[in-house]
């Protein structure tokens, strides 16, 4: 693996309620001089933590053993809960090519770095998007569907077998997903309601699988005991822009009789995504010019 290019990699982990644990995780991604870490956050509800870091190729590879390594001493999923869906403890490690470089080199990095994690920690790994050559195996949310609790019943069966690794899971960790995609937009929109049976029709209506808005994944999960959420993920963000999402959201909840109180960007945002105005007419909470892509890369 050279260190030409330059690599971005978010990965998830399921762990955003103990932030000792968080701090060492970042501090892990630190020690790596040739890696800048852009942004983390973690969400206590979704139980879930994102980081956004940027270096060469060989470079972020080794930041994620690190992160990696660290993760799987502290995460335990057999006492995991919280919101969001996840597979491992270290859920997905996606790749993003950044100023120019290939898809190539981040496709040649997940499977390297999928064969590296696999062999280091015995722990299962599927591939994803582009750098999985499996049409079953594009989609994370077909990979992830079953969940940690339905994860050994579904390696069981010989389409599920890892591209890495044992054909059974982690008993702490589960598995992982490892895979190379373009940047793709973490946008959530709060809803001033209780009934997360609306929250998840909304995300029905706006998703592309439904027969939504293109290139829009969304979920409803629960924020707090009185605000529910439609959590998407906006996977082209030209075609579908960050506004056109909070429109149709926005419109089916008025059409439930439900007032939207708010929306947020998880992790980092392109310059692009963002119109003139959008801050205030996304109603978006607690967004920073920190956030932006160009701004932390410089």
């Amino acid at each position: 693996m050279n260190g030409s290019g330059v690599v971005e990699c978010v990965p998830n982990i399921s762990e955003g309620r103990r932030l000792d644990v968080v701090a060492r995780i970042v501090d892990a991604i630190r020690a790596h001089s040739g890696v800048r870490l852009l942004n983390a956050s973690s969400d206590p509800a979704h139980n879930r933590s994102v980081f956004t870091f940027v270096g060469g190729a060989s470079d972020v590879q080794r930041a994620v053993f690190a992160l990696f390594e660290r993760a799987i001493a502290d995460v335990d999923l057999r006492d995991h809960r919280g919101e969001h869906p996840r597979l491992g403890a270290v859920d997905v490690v996606p790749f993003v090519p950044l100023l120019g470089t290939p898809m190539s080199t981040c496709v040649a990095i997940a499977t390297s770095t999928g064969a590296a994690i696999a062999e280091r920690f015995g722990v299962p790994v599927y591939l994803y998007e582009e750098a999985s050559n499996n049409p079953a195996r594009k989609r994370l949310e077909d990979i992830r569907r079953g969940a940690f609790e339905g994860l050994k019943d579904k390696m069981s069966l010989p389409e599920w077998a890892p591209d890495f690794g044992p054909a059974h899971p982690h008993p702490t960790v589960g598995a992982t997903v490892i895979g190379a995609r373009r940047i793709l937009i973490a946008y959530n929109v709060n809803l001033a309601s209780n009934r997360l049976d609306i929250a998840k029709a909304i995300a029905r209506t706006v998703r592309q699988s439904s027969g939504g808005l293109p290139f829009v994944k969304a979920m409803g999960v629960r924020l707090t005991p009185d605000v529910v959420q439609v959590s998407m993920n906006l996977t082209n963000y030209e075609e579908t822009p960050m506004y056109v999402a909070f429109d149709a959201v926005k419109r089916e909840a008025e059409r439930h009789g439900v007032a939207v109180r708010g929306s947020e960007v998880i992790g980092l945002v392109p310059q692009g995504a963002l119109r003139p105005g959008d801050e205030q007419y996304l109603e978006l909470e607690g967004f920073t010019s920190t956030q932006i892509l160009e701004h932390q890369l410089g």
